[in-house]
């Protein structure tokens, strides 16, 4: 079992910026995909942004492309979302998902790893 332990989360006013932290285990972290996924009351949890275990590619939704951008630091042990330009649309439970397989898809369903969540709320 992978613990991931997110941080971060909180209010902010519309148009402000946000960044999500989560920490993986050391001896797993390097080899590790890394993502992060959002959820709202009622609906499927979505991808939002993900990273291969090198950093060599990252992905995101269409909706997150141009204002998140996500990063992992190795020494750190750490993966990042950071988000700007944020939009009440943006509220949600963020979660932290890991995959040792690739994480080569955008389905939360094949991600084997998951965090406890953290709110984000973006006032209008």
């Amino acid at each position: 079992q992978v613990q991931l332990v997110e941080s971060g989360g909180g209010l902010v006013q519309a148009g402000g910026s946000l960044r999500l932290s989560c920490a993986a285990p050391e001896h797993t972290f390097r080899s590790l995909a890394m993502g992060w996924f959002r959820q709202t009351p009622g609906k499927e949890r979505e991808f939002v942004a993900r990273i291969m275990w090198s950093a060599s590619s990252t992905y995101y939704s269409d909706s997150a492309k141009g204002r998140f951008t996500i990063s992992r630091d190795y020494a750190e042990n750490t993966v990042y979302l950071q988000m700007n330009s944020l939009k009440p649309d943006d509220t949600a439970v963020y979660y932290c998902a890991a995959d040792p397989g690739g994480g080569t898809t955008d389905s939360s369903r094949t991600w084997m790893y998951w965090g406890q969540g953290t709110q984000v709320t973006v006032s209008s």
